[in-house]
């Protein structure tokens, strides 16, 4: 596998998304979004084999389906799956998303729902909390975060809690929390966890340019440096060149504004 020194942000954030599958063996992976999406199917053509995937409506598909318009390209389908064989998956947590909330807290919350003001009477209304609640209880999930500000990270609980994170004073008295699975949170910024001391959040390792201090700026509670943090691994070219065949459209480099570079100037 050869690395490569041209290569944009949003195809970095790909390849580090992508490790939120490894070691999982055969789940069904989900990625919301563009860049999950893609790097969901990049995990399942290089290193994680046994991943299970959807078109997106009811077959499964041993081939990820690329982005966009598919022209003369058809689906390979392996197996059915509807509606409830998706649900059967996400109860018996067999199921690995890589989801987007709008907010996360230090407590590894997310929340998609609304913002500001009251929950009856909020300043923003969003989706709602959606599969959240349950699919935050019942299963792994990772997360993308496009744009690492402290509006994103907030200081605090997040607006509303939508998925559920470590805060136990969240939890009915006398009730038991659950076994939370939280992955990986892949930012513009960094790589990183809360698999640090009592579920802190910890920095896995920094894209290339970045600084542990610009990291910390721009999150709204403190972050640990885990004690192998490293420099994010560049894509190869192997990598890029299956990125480029599940999006043909060259939809990825809409999603962070400008599409940036993956190499930060100094």
């Amino acid at each position: 596998m050869t690395a490569v020194n041209d290569f944009t942000l949003a195809e970095l954030i790909i390849a580090a998304c992508a490790q939120a599958w490894h070691g999982d063996g055969e789940v069904l992976a989900t990625g919301i979004g563009p860049l999950p999406r893609l790097a969901a199917g990049l995990a399942k053509l290089t290193f994680a084999p046994g991943l299970m995937m959807t078109d997106g409506e009811a077959y499964l598909v041993e081939d990820p389906v690329p982005l966009g318009p598919r022209g003369d390209y058809a689906p390979k389908f392996s197996g059915w799956m509807p509606y409830g064989r998706v649900f059967d998956s996400v109860w018996s947590g067999r199921r690995h998303a890589m989801v987007t909330p709008v907010q996360l807290d230090r407590y590894g919350q997310g929340n998609i729902s609304a913002l500001g003001g009251s929950f009856d009477k909020p300043k923003v209304a969003m989706l709602g909390v959606r599969g959240f609640p349950g699919n935050s209880i019942c299963h792994k999930n990772s997360m993308f975060m496009p744009n690492h500000t402290k509006r994103a990270f907030v200081e605090g609980e997040v607006d509303v809690v939508a998925s559920v994170g470590y805060n136990e004073k969240n939890w009915p008295a006398g009730a038991k929390p659950a076994d939370v699975k939280l992955g990986i949170v892949v930012t513009d910024l960094c790589v990183l966890d809360f698999n640090g001391r009592d579920h802190a959040a910890q920095v896995l390792s920094l894209h290339p340019g970045v600084t542990f201090e610009q990291v910390q700026a721009a999150t709204g509670f403190p972050v640990l440096r885990a004690a192998a943090m490293t420099t994010t691994p560049a894509p190869t070219s192997e990598q890029l060149t299956i990125i480029g065949r599940l999006d043909p459209h060259n939809i990825r480099a809409t999603v962070l504004k400008g599409n940036p570079p993956g190499i930060r100037a100094a």
